[in-house]
């Protein structure tokens, strides 16, 4: 192994990830994250073409977070055993032909199967975000995760925006043909910056590292924790925006593709707290941040509830819930990366299986009950998800304030 390369490795690694670069991996970590969030406000467009029913439409997002999640459990702890930089390249390159080909699908069979290829391979963006985290020193690591994620959320929300504009300009086919070239030109610019090794890995096969996540979530209260909470979360967030277009694009409404994808600016507020969300994690501060956070997600559906007799408190509860939604995220990134550094990958891809799972449980089953009952039943449903992460954390701050209590008195020393 040359040792200038493991010495530039070393050498990024003590002073941790520069300003530049973080913000280029997380421009990267934006486009890429995109191809997931593409579909949702073409939904209707794509059901159109391809004569698929309305009412089961949503298994186009479903699929795409299945294929997600079988990215974040066998494709994303490999950046724990070899070079990420090399990964990142092959996943980039792999994404644009994916993109090619949903965009060229002239039947609902090829194109599912290549959302879920599309999903599978999105799962970069986790790499990147534990290239990122591994390549922070620990006093910076929160706030490079807030920023990096900032970016993933500027890439989810913009999606619904560029979307939406490119659709009514040139139909949804143009807009994977875009992104495709995209990833092409994300991977140039990421083999420009990205370093060859970050660090000296420990010999370890690719089948024990898959088997020691579930191993280490079922070990780790702390663990588990934040992933049944991230699984909740993104099932609330998957909720409304997968089913918003609906409702914006019908009777009284009758708002355009670009339109509607413009609501997602008002999300962009989530990003900015992201990054405050990983400054006060790296403060100490991450239990208190999650639980306000998740009650300003349950009264926001509150808000959102309105929709059918107000669009300004439909913008609120939009504001609310992505703000929340991205500041718990980060924090539950920060504090599950800090379990163990060395092992980002295979953590982050453990913890975004549960983001999956939830973002696909969420699409799915919003679909289904806003044809059978409403915006009212969309609502209800995402209250639910979101008063029970509220109820969850409740019950273990208390425990947890209750074990801190008992150790006290049997070690009044400690």
């Amino acid at each position: 192994m040359d040792k200038r390369t493991i010495n530039t490795g070393q050498e990024e690694q003590r002073h941790g990830l520069s300003g530049r670069k973080t913000l280029i991996v997380a421009a990267a970590a934006g486009l890429s994250v995109a191809n997931i969030y593409y579909a949702q406000p073409l939904l209707d467009l794509m059901a159109h073409d391809l004569g698929i029913p309305s009412a089961s439409i949503g298994i186009i997002v479903t699929l795409t977070q299945i294929g997600y999640g079988m990215g974040l459990i066998f494709i994303v702890p490999i950046g724990d055993l070899i070079d990420r930089r090399k990964l990142i390249i092959v996943l980039g390159l792999l994404s644009s032909i994916a993109l090619t080909v949903v965009a060229t699908a002239e039947g609902k069979m090829l194109l599912l199967a290549g959302m879920c290829v599309v999903g599978l391979l999105a799962v970069i963006v986790q790499v990147l975000v534990a290239h990122a985290a591994a390549l922070a020193t620990p006093n910076q690591r929160g706030r490079v995760v807030g920023l990096v994620t900032s970016g993933v959320v500027t890439g989810i929300l913009s999606a619904r925006i560029v979307a939406g504009a490119i659709s009514d300009l040139g139909g949804w086919r143009t807009v994977y043909l875009a992104s495709a070239l995209m990833m092409v030109v994300v991977v140039a610019v990421l083999v420009s910056i990205l370093p060859r090794q970050t660090l000296q890995r420990e010999r370890e096969t690719y089948a024990h590292a898959l088997l020691t996540v579930p191993s280490m979530f079922l070990r780790q209260p702390t663990l588990l924790l934040r992933g049944a909470l991230a699984l909740l979360i993104f099932a609330s967030f998957s909720t409304l925006w997968t089913v918003l277009v609906f409702p914006l694009s019908a009777p009284p409404f009758f708002y355009s593709h670009t339109l509607i994808g413009l609501f997602g600016l008002v999300g962009l507020a989530g990003a900015f707290g992201a990054t405050g969300a990983g400054r006060l994690a790296d403060a100490g501060f991450s239990q208190w941040t999650t639980g306000i956070c998740l009650t300003l997600l349950l009264a926001s559906w509150g808000a959102i509830a309105l929709l059918p007799f107000s669009i300004a408190t439909l913008l609120i509860g939009v504001f609310l819930l992505d703000l929340a939604v991205q500041a718990v995220h980060v924090t539950n990134i920060s504090v599950v990366v800090a379990v163990h550094p060395q092992k980002s990958g295979r953590l982050i891809g453990g913890y975004m299986v549960f983001y999956s799972l939830g973002s696909a449980i969420g699409a799915i089953t919003a679909t289904a009950i806003y044809v059978h009952f409403g915006w009212l039943g969309v609502s209800v449903l995402g209250a639910a998800f979101s008063g029970t992460a509220l109820a969850l954390w409740i019950v273990t701050f208390i425990a947890a304030g209750a074990n801190r209590r008992t150790r006290t008195v049997e070690c009044p020393w400690n």
